[in-house]
């Protein structure tokens, strides 16, 4: 049976992890007892490849190179080497330590369509699971449709931040690339505990938006490339206008202003955090000059209607 680490108080302070230790815990029992397997109809392998580059993961067993190794051994190969619940307590997926995105992200996939194909079961999970999320502010929601199937995404609780977020839950659940949506959960996460770090997290995610259409599109950019530079490659790589728009390139040239002008609001906030400083570490009265939830809201809101315009242009052209 796995063991998970003993409460620390400090975790309180960490804005990566409003989920305690307790809440973690009973999620877990929840998981090996009526809420399994957490891999569904997929095999373990498969089930984390959605979550974790398994391939970037160390191996415990020397015969193997990376995660995917020695999770094929012990798990299929040899299917009672570990338990059916070791990835709780495996510290490389960081489930019972980690930031909240990377847990919330694993009980999304635990009930993708795709890995539960039974639509009363997925909910009867989520209902479970928000019960005892709800304590810490987050909660699974519906955010798209698979062939009539709902797809879920983490989302805070109370932020506030607004329908734009939303949308880009959407949106990220069409990537189905677990770092955007760990991203968006992180920035949702952290507006009203840590500023700094949303308003970081909505640049990174505006950032990651631009070039993975950039990369469908087989267009170069530059890994030194900054937000604004990133907004302008993506807007010249769409036709960001209908045909039917009488002066298309006065509609062009409006939209690709107003799009600029959304990247200018993320990458100012960013260099707004970095002149008034993270935050951490401060004094009493350094951390009264720290920046406002109302400035996380202004870059995560103009973040999300960023990156979801851009990649609804993206879906429409191709």
């Amino acid at each position: 049976m796995a063991r998970l680490a003993p409460d620390r108080d400090a975790d309180a302070d960490d804005p990566t992890r409003r989920i305690t230790p307790l809440t973690r815990r009973e999620i877990f029992d929840y998981v090996r007892t009526d809420g399994g397997p957490w891999w569904g109809r997929l095999d373990e392998v498969d089930f984390l490849a959605r979550v974790f580059d398994l391939e970037a993961l160390p191996s415990t067993d020397s015969r193997f190179k990376t995660a995917s190794g020695d999770i094929w051994q012990h798990r299929i190969n040899n299917p009672t080497d570990w338990d059916d619940d070791w990835v709780f307590s495996d510290s490389r997926f960081e489930l019972a330590s980690g930031p909240d995105e990377i847990l919330l992200e694993f009980l999304a996939q635990m009930v993708h369509p795709v890995v539960q194909p039974d639509i009363d079961r997925a909910r009867e999970i989520v209902e479970h699971v928000n019960e005892l999320l709800a304590p810490d502010g987050w909660t699974l929601k519906e955010h798209k449709q698979i062939s009539g199937r709902p797809v879920y995404a983490a989302a805070r609780t109370g932020t506030g931040t607004g329908t734009a977020v939303a949308f880009a839950h959407a949106v990220a659940t069409r990537i189905d690339t677990a770092h955007i949506s760990q991203q968006l959960t992180r920035m949702e996460g952290a507006v009203d505990t840590d500023p700094e770090l949303a308003i970081g997290t909505a640049k990174e995610f505006a950032e990651s938006i631009c070039k993975t259409i950039l990369d469908d599109r087989n267009v170069a950019h530059d890994k030194n490339d900054d937000l604004p530079a990133l907004v302008k490659k993506t807007a010249k790589a769409l036709k960001l206008t209908p045909d039917d728009i009488a002066d298309t390139a006065r509609a062009a040239a409006t939209i690709k202003k107003m799009l600029n002008n959304l990247g200018t609001i993320v990458q100012g906030s960013a260099e707004l955090r970095n002149a008034y400083g993270t935050g951490h570490g401060k004094s009493k009265t350094q951390a009264r000059s720290r920046l406002k939830p109302r400035h996380a809201r202004l870059a995560v809101g103009a973040a999300a209607t960023l990156g979801v315009f851009l990649w609804e242009t993206h879906e429409e052209r191709d």
